[in-house]
């Protein structure tokens, strides 16, 4: 009788601590999914990989769900995951795009006002920063995470991120500020 009333206790115990789990993975979701994708997005430039990795970036955090002991650090611990999964992509499967192939892989531009035409160059440049400058930067303007932040994400001395995030910066009003670019956003 007692062995029957322990294990109900124990199966009790062990439905309360799922649905707890899944209600804290579900605000989590809630609270970052849009910020996750934004990232994964500006990661691999493509809306159907992006959404790829975000699941996938979501089914690796509920199994390690445990292991998040600060919810305040949620989102640097998805973007990690998210980091790691895109890391992945690239060991399973070995890319072989030309120079051609690449130009239809970037998004295609309307065209249709200058607000559009700015937001279009300022991608395309960002995109052509190599990905040490470019992560960094997308972590701080995207992420919205601080130098130290950062530095812990990518694993880095919180000086060699400011470096980087300096550098970027400048590489890329350099190429915003060549005159063809300026000619490319006037006419």
């Amino acid at each position: 009788m007692f062995d029957i009333l322990r294990k109900k206790k124990s199966d009790d115990a062990v439905s309360l601590d799922m649905i707890s789990k899944q209600r804290r993975y579900e605000s989590l979701i809630k609270a970052l999914n849009t910020d996750i994708y934004r990232y994964a997005y500006w990661l691999c430039g493509d809306k159907h990989i992006a959404e790829d990795i975000t699941q996938e970036t979501f089914l690796r955090a509920w199994r390690a769900l445990d292991s998040l002991k600060d919810d305040k650090a949620a989102k640097a611990w998805l973007i990690t995951i998210l980091r790691r999964e895109n890391a992945r992509r690239f060991e399973r499967k070995q890319f072989d795009y030309s120079d051609i192939e690449q130009d239809h892989l970037e998004d295609v531009f309307s065209g249709s006002n200058e607000e559009h035409a700015e937001q279009y160059l300022l991608r395309r440049q960002i995109g052509k920063l190599e990905m040490e400058y470019r992560e960094p930067l997308l972590l701080q303007v995207i992420g919205g995470f601080s130098g130290e932040e950062i530095a812990e994400i990518l694993e880095l001395n919180r000086n060699t991120v400011m470096t980087r995030l300096f550098r970027a910066r400048n590489q890329l009003k350099d190429a915003l500020e060549q005159p063809e670019m300026r000619g490319q956003s006037n006419g």
